[in-house]
């Protein structure tokens, strides 16, 4: 009987099944028959530039959209980091972080859907000149309490 069950151990061991989920690694043909028929058809190559000047174009419009939009994000959320430095009230009495807030968000939503990249990039800049040159005035006047401050005090 132990003859019996080792062959089947053995035999066990060549007979595995057969996975169907493995990726195959040898074959790397065409997906489709176009791409069949271009990897073995010689293409005119007029037609062959033409085809790749417009998917590079595609590629580079579709690159200076997503780097504008990171930029545009980027610059949003600079400006909603800075504002936490804004806490003190308006003549309104309402905090002037809600009010630059509220101004920035109603700026980035007028300027949604524009389309233009010489406006993109002018209002990306400016955002972020006045961006920086707010912060500069708040830490000019931050210096400016601080002296006085030490003033009274000294």
């Amino acid at each position: 009987m132990a003859v019996y069950g080792r062959t089947f151990r053995t035999m066990g061991i060549h007979l595995r099944p057969v996975e169907f989920g493995s990726p195959r690694l040898l074959h790397n043909g065409p997906d489709t028959v176009e791409e069949l028929l271009d990897r073995h058809i010689a293409v005119k190559e007029e037609k062959k530039k033409k085809i790749l000047d417009e998917d590079d174009n595609e590629i580079l419009t579709r690159q200076r959209l997503t780097s504008t939009r990171r930029e545009a994000l980027s610059l949003y959320r600079d400006i909603i980091r800075a504002t936490r430095f804004f806490a003190w009230p308006d003549s309104r009495g309402l905090l002037w972080r809600d009010v630059l807030r509220e101004n920035a968000r109603k700026e980035f939503e007028e300027a949604r859907f524009e389309t233009d990249p010489e406006t993109i990039t002018r209002l990306l800049i400016g955002g972020h000149d006045a961006l920086q040159a707010a912060l500069d005035k708040l830490v000019e006047k931050q210096k400016q309490e601080i002296q006085k401050h030490q003033g009274y005090v000294g």
